[in-house]
């Protein structure tokens, strides 16, 4: 019924478009017919040959199978079809793109709003896995992580019907709800180390500053994220155990890392998903009708808030509208189409991150109505991969997780007309590459070839020499969480040596009404957090005047002090103001929604887990986490 279904729809695409263009002509429809079901058959029989191809070769590869492959196809159909005369290739290869287009607006009308429909067509484009892989009894596990979630927003959005899917789980009793704590730096890199590798304490921020090397490390870029998970892996990450790493910053050790951060420039790419999933007209209808209505909606949402006058807000630049598209519906359902491959072959765990709602919370607002719609796609999403589930070849368990939570304000220089580096010295750059282009990147990476897995760093100058061609000061920013290294001097500087160098800087930020503290070490007193109008000794918890730290939650002294042990903590690490009346900061990055600081709901991500798979007290940080789901995994595998 399926196919009869989509050979009629072909047959009318295809008769509208030799209609339509000039030089294409069909003696009747029965022609038409015909090569209706010759191209039917070429999708299932040539098309997987050309994409594995068109993947061998890489980038250039996809690129020239998403453009021509189609239209060979196409024309070498009109070539053998009797009653049918086509003046060339050129002719075929624009038919192509007609007839793809009026097939993928056909099938978006005949499936749009239906879960199964999608379901259908994944399990039978992966219908050669099921008589292939053995079944068995030992479940497999599915991590999906919902990067930037926070877990009151999560029960928001359950209340509120945004997460149709999860919110059924809960009341059927199969899966609880749990937050837990991200340790400072509440960041997608630092809390996914832990995650994946139980290694946090190797990511002090989204990016930092290494004075021995002279090099700024910027996590969301392929061979810095190489770089970090060489320092974290031992080999035995959460995936090590035949798993598969998915849109990820490091790869938890799985032995197929796809679309991950730190393994993109290793040549394990997704090339051949990617070149599958162009080829498949199914997949051309979601990624042109769907990426250019996520554009039209984005455009449409963004001159919203500006008519209405919706505080805190920033402009939306052009390049994120179409990052928006390719995150929002392309990575979306790539990641989809590999998970849904992954549970037909019966891989024993996956975990994937999903960005979606953590990008347009970053621009629009993490409660904003884009975003949570943004929550309503992730969560169909689940409903799909719950329905393919029962084709695998093996039980599957499901665990949703978050990184970290977001707060939302407006921003540092909104508030303020200046930067946290105009604070520093006026002529330093703020280093800001933000996530979305970071994930460009590593889609680009993860296609094109390369044998470099990290630009070299010059030597380490003696630890009482100062840095020959460094800069003053070196200022980074992550969320409203911001770094200061007097890069000229070498290791991390006291208090007092400071003052020296720098004379005044900490207390101007200090005392700056955009600043919530500072933190610094001393010689004599060890760490200590300064405000605008106290400080506080973080060994021994002595307070002189007001606590700098009153409003920013319980955890607040232990984080510093274990951020105040970590290698590369900042000479000066700075937070923003948290207003604990409107639970908003002031990201230090041109976000309205930011995390990687202090404040609000950023440090308070969620944990949806498996109801007989019990959890004592709130886990207190990414690493506990990681020692949680490594325990659960070694359960089901041990029976």
């Amino acid at each position: 019924m399926r196919t009869a279904g989509i050979l009629l729809v072909g047959w009318a695409a295809l008769g509208l478009t030799v209609l339509m263009l000039p030089g294409l002509t069909a003696d009747n429809g029965w022609s038409v017919l015909v090569a209706a079901v010759l191209l039917g058959l070429f999708g299932v029989v040539i098309r997987p040959a050309l994409a594995g191809l068109m993947a061998w070769i890489g980038w250039a590869g996809v690129l020239a199978g998403w453009l021509l492959a189609q239209a060979a196809l196409v024309y070498l159909a009109f070539a053998i079809t009797p009653g049918i005369r086509v003046d060339g290739f050129w002719t075929a290869f624009w038919a192509s793109w007609i007839y793809s287009i009026l097939i993928s607006v056909a099938l978006w009308v005949v499936t749009a709003g239906r879960s199964e429909a999608v379901t259908n067509h994944l399990l039978w484009v992966n219908r050669r896995f099921r008589d292939k892989v053995p079944a068995t009894d030992v479940p497999g596990v599915v991590f999906v992580q919902i990067d930037g979630l926070s877990a009151p927003l999560a029960r928001w959005a359950l209340d509120t019907g945004n997460l149709p899917t999860l919110g059924r789980w809960l009341r059927e009793g199969s899966h609880s709800l749990t937050e837990w704590h991200a340790r400072l730096p509440a960041t997608t890199p630092a809390s996914q180390a832990g995650l994946l590798h139980g290694g946090s304490d190797h990511v002090p921020a989204f990016r930092w500053y290494e004075k021995e090397s002279g090099r700024l490390v910027v996590t969301n870029q392929p061979a810095d994220a190489a770089l970090v998970e060489t320092r974290l892996s031992d080999g035995n990450g959460l995936l090590a155990d035949g798993g598969v790493s998915l849109s990820n910053v490091f790869s938890g050790d799985a032995p197929t890392s796809l679309l991950t951060m730190s393994t993109a420039r290793a040549g394990r790419g997704p090339a051949r998903y990617l070149s599958a999933y162009l080829l498949d007209p199914f997949g051309l209808t979601r990624s042109l009708v769907l990426t250019v209505g996520e554009i039209v909606k984005e455009l449409y949402q963004a001159r919203r808030q500006r008519l209405h006058r919706v505080e805190p807000r920033i402009r939306r630049e052009p390049s994120y509208v179409l990052l928006r598209g390719v995150t929002n519906v392309l990575l979306r359902h790539l990641n989809l189409a590999v998970l849904a491959e992954h549970l037909m072959r019966g891989t024993p765990s996956m975990y994937c991150d999903f960005v979606d709602y953590d990008e347009i919370a970053h621009h629009a607002g993490p409660a904003r109505p884009e975003a949570l719609a943004a929550l309503e796609g992730i969560d169909s999403v689940l409903a799909n991969l719950e329905e393919v589930a029962r084709s695998a070849p093996r039980p599957y368990k499901f665990v949703i997780l978050s990184d970290h939570g977001q707060s939302q304000g407006a921003t540092f220089r909104q508030r303020f007309g200046v930067g946290l580096e105009d604070l520093v010295r006026g002529d330093v750059e703020l280093a800001t590459d933000n996530e979305q282009a970071g994930r460009a990147a590593t889609l680009k990476a993860s296609l094109l070839p390369s044998s470099a897995s990290s630009p070299s760093s010059p030597s380490s100058p003696s630890s009482a020499e100062e840095v020959p061609g460094a800069p003053e000061f070196v200022v980074v920013a992550s969320g409203n969480l911001g770094l200061v290294y007097l890069a000229r001097q070498p290791g991390r500087l006291t208090m007092e040596e400071i003052e020296k160098h720098a004379p005044g800087l900490i207390d101007r930020l200090a005392s700056h009404p955009g600043v919530g503290w500072v933190m610094v070490r001393s010689a004599t007193d060890g760490p200590i957090v300064l405000g605008g109008s106290g400080r506080r000794l973080l060994d021994g918890d002595a307070v002189t005047g007001a606590d700098p730290l009153e409003g920013f939650g319980s955890w607040a002294a232990d984080d510093l002090r274990r951020h105040d042990g970590l290698a590369h903590t900042p000479d000066i690490l700075v937070n923003s103001l948290y207003d604990p009346e409107t639970g908003e900061v002031a990201a230090f990055e041109e976000l309205v929604g930011c995390h990687g600081g202090l404040g609000g709901w950023q440090d308070r991500p969620v944990l949806i887990h498996p109801r007989e798979w019990t959890i004592t007290g709130t886990p207190e940080s990414s690493d506990a986490v990681h020692a949680i789901l490594k325990s659960w995994l070694d359960l089901i595998r041990t029976g």
